[in-house]
């Protein structure tokens, strides 16, 4: 089916060429409208009128609403089907309350702001056009769908989000039925609509499939190898390419905004500029009004927007994929999003389609504009002067203190170099790249190529310290693998926000890590008990040049420990742990930041009359042998505790027992561990409640060892 009844040919890309039958020609005439990047083109970085929709006072010294401005057209609006007989003025109107909701919603939450704002005007026209939860709509990154979940019949619960029992900050299919696939780390949509497409026509169903990707996550080479196989299958569906400029995270560096990372950026910016297009396009424009009537009015916009009528700079990567590329089209313009989005949805058997649309990150929220991270994820804050509300700590986070302990090892050799995939703010790394901005590599979202790359250095004599979440690691674990360990090379990896990580849920939760990394035969896994520890874990990775290195630390703030002089820590002697307390019947072997607990458990049974030792593993790759040994044989009983998953540190000491011979006699020994099973977001303090592993629960274990349940059932009360 062609697009208008008048058309210039466009080109085709191979997979059209090659079989005319199967996809039909996209023909294209040319609204009369104004150029996307001429005189209408939307700039960034400019505080706009205030929405005409929504009428409330400025706060007086502020730049935005002191109180929730009213939201007539969105009251009245609980599923997608109630927008179905809105006017278009009514859509911006629905789009301009629906940002206000949003702002003040994670005001009193806290959670990714900037994502979710740019993405509003899509939203709406998305669930306008289309019909979920029949049609699928895929989001990538999951943290941009917080105007999807208002929509879709979860805005009362919107005050719950990332709280406890509450809604979740990304998409969740136990959730709802219009999160169709769970989306919490990036670049998964194009792959699994993929798959939804397929099956929906091995099914025989016509239903749509739309793969929203963007704020990052084009980075990664997963979108890029679904794109690949979508060329090949061309299967209907549709990817929207939501180019918010901000090909990287977080989107600045503590001196200001960064540039976008990688070759992708730089393409997505001549797209948007392309000065022969335009011109042609303007040629075009005449031709319709020279004809002018009905013919001229009946153009749809989408052939305003549709880049393959020329070859060089402009869609080849995608057309050479095998998608039909569309774009850019302005992502605030309702009225281009809709007429676009419904011809594209008019047009059968089209195969796979990417619209190229250009939003801006924090759209609509002044302080959110204008800030160098977009407002990206934010505390709680006050909506009308943008002041988040950010606990105060008397000690720094951890993140803070491995970025100087690794500038302190950089300052005294000069071949320490750092790597993360698009996390500088999350990893800490942007205090590096301030210090040695020639040693910093940002890779963006790409953990696979970030191991590999630090591989590459480590052949070259350089030491990489690759800084990674533990829950991102595990997107790149072949290459943990195959290129690291498999060939001993001397990469060193800094795997934060280990454990349970609050808010973000069990997406981010790093549970796996000791599990997966201390199998490996050549690799050397540590764990700090505190921040000061972290410091002489950073030079001892720094130090070993023979093997791979790993080390864990936890979310939050340190415990106010002393820290090193010049935080120059001092190398451990690998496979070395040390004993904290010396006590008596039973021993506390904690490993990392379960250390802590373990010290606070002591302290609860002390009134009872028993004396624990406690002891810190330090590593669990190699193990402390003899610490270990002393422990078995000086104790009734053995209980080791980690804030991890089965598999993990506990499962190599007992290893180690059993072979050792140590369980043959009367040592009993029991294994604190992460429960089997995603535990789901919310406070800190609930999170380890439900995981088991407070200092209650500690000193309750202790307790029943000993026969002494009563007392445990007093302790337990405590929590």
């Amino acid at each position: 089916m062609a697009f208008s009844t008048l058309s210039f040919p466009a080109q085709v890309n191979r997979a059209a060429a090659s079989d005319p039958k199967k996809r039909a020609s996209f023909p294209f005439k040319f609204y009369g409208g104004e150029d996307l990047m001429g005189k209408s083109q939307f700039k960034f970085n400019q505080v706009r009128k205030r929405p005409a929709g929504i009428c409330a006072s400025l706060s007086e010294g502020g730049e935005y609403y002191s109180q929730r401005p009213p939201t007539p057209i969105l009251d009245t609006i609980n599923y997608p089907i109630h927008m179905k007989n809105l006017s278009m003025k009514e859509l911006q109107q629905l789009a301009d309350e629906v940002r206000s909701d949003v702002i003040f919603n994670v005001s009193k939450t806290g959670g990714h702001l900037g994502s979710s704002l740019g993405v509003v005007e899509l939203t709406v026209a998305l669930h306008y056009v289309f019909n979920a939860p029949q049609d699928k709509i895929l989001w990538d990154v999951g943290h941009q769908t917080y105007p999807h979940k208002i929509l879709t019949g979860r805005r009362d619960k919107m005050p719950t989000l990332r709280q406890t029992n509450g809604l979740s900050g990304f998409t969740k299919r136990a959730e709802s039925e219009y999160d169709c696939f769970g989306a919490g780390h990036s670049s998964t949509t194009i792959s699994a609509g993929l798959g939804m497409a397929v099956g929906r026509d091995l099914k025989g169903r016509r239903n749509y499939v739309i793969a929203v990707i963007g704020d990052g996550a084009m980075t990664a080479g997963q979108a890029y190898e679904a794109m690949n196989n979508a060329g090949y299958l061309d299967s209907d569906m549709i990817i929207i390419l939501n180019d918010n400029r901000q090909v990287s995270l977080p989107t600045a560096t503590l001196d200001g905004p960064a540039a976008p990372v990688g070759a992708l950026s730089s393409a997505l910016s001549r797209l948007q500029s392309n000065r022969p297009l335009r011109e042609l396009r303007e040629v075009a424009k005449g031709v319709t009004k020279q004809i002018g009537g009905q013919v001229h009015e009946l153009a749809a916009k989408v052939d305003e927007y549709a880049r393959g009528m020329i070859s060089g700079s402009g869609s080849t990567l995608f057309e050479e994929l095998g998608l039909y590329y569309i774009g850019p089209v302005d992502g605030h313009n309702m009225d281009d999003l809709i007429a676009i989005l419904n011809e594209v949805k008019s047009t059968k058997t089209t195969g796979p389609v990417l619209i190229h649309t250009v939003t801006e990150k924090g759209r609509g929220y002044p302080y959110a504009e204008k800030a160098f991270d977009k407002y990206h994820g934010v505390a709680k804050f006050d909506p009308a002067t943008g002041k988040q509300f950010k606990g105060s700590s008397s000690t720094q986070t951890y993140t803070t203190y491995f970025a100087e302990a690794l500038i302190a090892e950089a300052e005294a050799d000069k071949d320490v170099v750092a790597i993360h995939a698009a996390m500088g703010g999350g990893t800490g790394l942007n205090l590096f790249h301030r210090r040695f901005p020639k040693r910093c590599f940002d890779v963006g979202i790409a953990e696979q190529h970030a191991v590999t790359f630090a591989a590459g250095l480590a052949c070259e004599g350089v030491k990489p310290v690759c800084a990674i979440y533990s829950s991102f690691m595990q997107r790149a674990y072949d290459q943990v693998v195959h290129d690291v360990d498999l060939q001993k090379l001397p990469v060193r990896f800094a795997m934060d926000r280990a454990g349970l990580v609050g808010a973000d849920g069990p997406t981010h939760c790093g549970s796996f890590d000791v599990t997966f990394m201390a199998c490996l035969p050549n690799m050397v896994v540590m764990a700090p008990a505190d921040e000061a520890e972290l410091f002489h874990m950073v030079a001892t990775a720094v130090a070993i040049d023979d093997r791979p290195s790993c080390f864990r630390y936890p979310r939050g703030s340190g415990i106010g420990v002393p820290l090193p002089p010049g935080n120059k820590g001092t190398p451990l002697e690998v496979g070395k742990g040390r004993l904290l307390i010396e006590g008596e019947r039973v021993a506390l072997l904690g490993y990392g930041a379960a250390v802590q607990s373990c010290l606070n458990a002591a302290t609860l049974v002390e009134p009872l009359g028993l004396r624990l030792t406690v002891a810190d593993a330090r590593f669990c790759k190699p193990l402390d042998h003899s610490l270990i040994r002393s422990l078995a044989k000086t104790h009734e009983v053995l209980i080791t505790v980690e804030e991890g998953s089965i598999g993990g540190f506990g499962s190599h000491v007992v290893q180690f027992l059993a072979l050792d011979g140590l369980l043959d006699g009367k040592l009993k020994w029991r294994p604190l561990v992460l429960p089997d099973r995603y535990i789901e977001h919310g406070s800190p303090v609930d999170q380890f409640a439900e995981a088991g592993l407070t200092p209650c629960h500690i000193a309750a274990t202790v307790l029943n060892v000993l026969g002494q349940t009563r007392e445990a059932l007093k302790i337990m009360t405590l929590t």
